[in-house]
């Protein structure tokens, strides 16, 4: 992803709540046989202030991005949409997708059986807490048995980034009353309504001008 200075995001704080808010990432690894691409959740290290995800694979999905051994690529997808050149004005303007994503690359670590147990436990937990009546992962009807045989088909890991590409692009380089245009645009009922993209424009924008 190309960087573009207007658009960066590097405040660890807003990238630790763009993974928090969209759990489910892109790894991408580089393989003798070309790139290989993997879909999970991950979670924050709930161990570690600064930008530390972990997850998990499915065997032998850990052999195919050589997790442990090699640079491991994971992708963030936060709000995205098209805009449209007609929330501009009549201005010659051609469309756009606003979008914020981040690109955290490193070296993975792999987890203990102990460290994977407790992300499998935080991940259930995670995404049950919403149902009325969650099913956790150590509550019956499942068993310690079935828990542990379910971890062993597993290989857990922890990612801290040593290089991170994050983009925020929303619209910063148009003017306020374009900006508040195109957030009623994604707020309303229209073709491209995107109600995510309008909060997350709504905010940056808000702290942008705080800001100045």
């Amino acid at each position: 992803m190309r960087q573009n200075p207007s658009f960066a995001m590097t405040d660890v704080g807003e990238l630790r709540r763009l993974v928090d808010r969209n759990p489910w990432v892109t790894l991408v690894s580089s393989t003798d046989d070309g790139l290989v691409a993997s879909h999970y959740a991950v979670l924050l290290d709930e161990d570690r202030d600064g930008l530390s995800i972990v997850g998990h694979v499915g065997k032998p999905d850990d052999l195919i991005h050589g997790l442990g051994e090699r640079e491991l690529l994971v992708v963030v997808q936060g709000p995205h949409g098209y805009i449209s050149p007609g929330w501009y004005g009549h201005a010659a303007n051609v469309p756009t997708w606003n979008f914020v994503s981040a690109h955290l690359a490193g070296v993975p670590e792999v987890l203990s059986t102990e460290e994977n147990l407790r992300v499998l436990d935080r991940l259930v937990a995670r995404f049950e807490n919403r149902m009325p009546q969650p099913r956790l992962l150590w509550e019956p009807p499942n068993d310690p048995a079935y828990v542990e045989r379910l971890e062993r088909g597993t290989v857990g890991f922890r990612l801290t980034p040593t290089r991170v590409v994050a983009k925020r692009k929303l619209s910063q380089n148009k003017a306020a009353d374009v900006v508040d245009t195109i957030i009623a645009e994604l707020s309303g009922d229209g073709s491209y309504a995107n109600p995510a993209l309008a909060d997350e424009m709504r905010r940056a924008h808000a702290a942008m001008r705080a800001a100045q």
